[in-house]
């Protein structure tokens, strides 16, 4: 029975490091897009401000 468990382990072993690699990936784009997005607002907001023009009121 201890062989059995030791080979299911192994089986599972795969699964798991794909899966939590394929998690790891999707967070680091979705930081980078979310971070993209704030640099890109206030970029747009300092030169709205040089121009006159309202500021976007986004969150």
């Amino acid at each position: 029975m201890d062989n059995w468990w030791v080979n299911a382990g192994w089986s599972l072993l795969p699964t798991v490091f794909i899966g939590l690699f394929f998690w790891l990936v999707l967070r680091l784009i979705l930081r980078a897009d979310r971070t993209e997005r704030r640099v890109y607002r206030q970029i747009e907001n300092e030169e709205r401000a040089k121009a006159g023009l309202p500021l976007r009121e986004d969150s």
